[in-house]
């Protein structure tokens, strides 16, 4: 064997070979360290220098990538390669903009201008640099000039035959049509990049970039459904990576809210916190909705010290702490300073998915501050959004308040047929918390109708739920809270026995009372209580833990 085939094999040359198919096999920490040695002993060209920009940007090493998308800039424009130099700029626009560096940023998109402004406008590059362009009408509510933007940027990617480019121009279509109302056709495009994601059409760091905006869009419009589909999708894929950092910026804050959803709150609040640490220093974007996460997670578990601190960080970090504050205030006993807090929030909120939230919470707390007829006119337009966005959060959302409502308008029968309905969605989305509230307003509705068998199973399984997520302050809700008419221990044994179901005969020789005993105590009772029969004895009995 020749010197130079033993340089070939095992040198330099032979590392890079070896650097490139450690990329191509997606090992991360590997290619990084082979193609970073290589490069100590000799300059390499543009594309292997890029090679290890991405491999240290999927590890999350932001620095070392930037150092090296530089330096494969600088190689491609000394190459003349105008289009290579421009891609790198695009890249390293991009991921400064995402990272809260909107003047480094925004500086690096303009060189990426600069460099093509005498190449053809139907180059991929080109077409890239139409997706700030996009981004920007976006953020402007401009929705047709974002839209002309990402179309033409895909009718170069079909031109050109660019992975990269068509799955981000078909991201933008779908976050355009959005904007605009047209959420269906939205959605498709959403979906049809996802698709090319998870084939392994598109390269790691674009991957990453479509999965977050996707999931933000799914936030955004309130589709729980294509949010787990598509992060159970992104979990497999991950999955072979082991040295991935895929998830960055709001991304991370949506996955710990899924998590949330699906009951699994430590894990939620730990993914939490991780977004809190990798966002709130050094400052990004995204660090505000990060603390609100956190506030959210804290007050559904009853810590309202730690959540009214992190409502507090997220404002602080530019972020609405509605509707999760007012719920706190309520929580804490303040209906009326709840109430105020949301109908100005709503008075400046116009995007309708937006709205629904405000407007379950803003039910709530009405509902509370004992307004039924205000909470009406609230889940009526709750209910014209749900039927508007149609996904099935929504649709859940919309059930349950109405049933709420109905119970407070002592329309008990009506209340029941939408609280299953509500029931259903949540048992489908497999969200355990608002199945848990599904059940406790079905108890009091079967109370209301005189069904107390029922009623107490509802409970029962409202109670568990709320025991097993550490959902501390809903289960004192459920369990004896206080005794406001001041019962003595004797009327609480009455009060259990009339609520299971006894007759005054009964209990008399129950608790060798004589029946006009029991009498005197029974109408003591409803006296103490301020309830008008046996019936509404008993609704309060269940509600306070008197009967389990």
């Amino acid at each position: 064997m020749t010197t130079s085939d033993s340089r070939d094999s095992t040198g330099t040359v032979g590392q890079i070979e070896r650097g490139r198919m450690l990329f191509r096999e997606r090992a991360w920490a590997d290619a990084y360290s082979v193609l970073t040695r290589a490069a100590e002993r000799e300059p390499l060209c543009p594309s292997d220098i890029e090679l290890i920009s991405t491999a240290a940007y999927v590890m999350g090493k932001d620095a070392e990538s930037d150092a090296a998308l530089e330096r494969a800039y600088r190689g491609h424009n000394e190459r003349g390669s105008a289009p290579g130099a421009a891609r790198c700029a695009f890249w390293l626009g991009i991921s400064l903009v995402m990272r809260g560096e909107p003047a480094r940023g925004g500086g690096w998109l303009g060189r990426a201008h600069d460099t093509l402004a005498y190449e053809p406008d139907d180059c991929a590059e080109s077409g890239l640099l139409l997706v700030p362009s996009g981004l920007h009408a976006l953020s402007e509510q401009d929705s047709d000039s974002a839209l002309a933007a990402f179309s033409q940027a895909a009718r170069i990617a079909e031109r050109c035959g660019d992975a990269d480019l068509a799955a981000l121009s078909s991201l933008g279509q779908g976050q355009a049509l959005i904007q605009r109302g047209d959420i269906r056709q939205g959605v498709e495009h959403l979906d049809a990049a996802m698709v090319a994601v998870t084939a392994g059409d598109v390269s790691i760091i674009a991957s990453g970039i479509i999965y977050c905006a996707v999931l933000i869009e799914c936030r955004r419009i309130l589709d729980l459904r294509r949010s787990q589909e598509w992060t159970a999708a992104m979990s497999r894929w991950c999955g072979t990576q082991p040295d991935l950092v895929l998830y960055r910026g709001q991304c991370l804050v949506h996955r710990s809210e899924i998590l949330q959803w699906h009951g699994q709150w430590a894990e939620a609040m730990a993914e939490a916190r991780r977004a809190v640490e990798r966002l709130a220093w050094p400052r990004q974007p995204a660090a505000g909705m990060a603390y609100y996460q956190l506030a959210e997670l804290y007050r559904l578990r009853g810590e309202h010290a730690a959540a009214e601190q992190a409502y507090h960080d997220a404002v602080e970090h530019g972020h609405s702490p509605q509707p999760g504050l007012a719920l706190l205030r309520l929580a804490q006993g303040n209906a009326d300073a709840a109430t105020a807090s949301l109908r100005r929030v709503l008075d400046e909120t116009h995007d309708q998915p937006a709205r629904a939230r405000l407007l379950a919470a803003l039910a709530e707390t009405l509902l509370a501050a004992g307004e039924a007829s205000s909470a009406r006119t609230a889940v009526v337009e709750l209910g014209e959004i749900a039927e508007s966005v149609a996904t099935p959060l929504l649709a859940g959302l919309a059930a349950q308040s109405a049933g709420a409502v109905l119970l407070a308008e002592d329309k008990a029968a009506q209340a029941c047929a939408e609280l299953q309905a509500a029931q259903r969605v949540w048992q489908e989305l497999e969200a355990p918390y608002e199945a848990a509230h599904a059940h406790a307003l079905l108890a009091r509705a079967c109370l209301a109708l005189g069904d107390t068998d029922t009623a107490r199973l509802e409970l029962e399984a409202a109670r568990g739920t709320y025991r097993q997520l550490g959902a501390a302050r809903d289960l004192a809700s459920l369990s004896v809270a206080g005794n406001p008419g001041d019962l003595s221990p004797r009327e609480r044994e009455v009060l259990a026995l009339v609520a299971a179901g006894n007759t005054n005969k009964r209990i008399a020789a129950t608790l060798v009372l004589s029946e006009k005993t029991v009498e005197r105590h029974v109408s003591s009772i409803l006296s103490k209580l301020r309830v008008p029969n046996r019936a509404a004895a008993t609704a309060y009995a269940y509600q306070h833990g008197i009967v389990q």
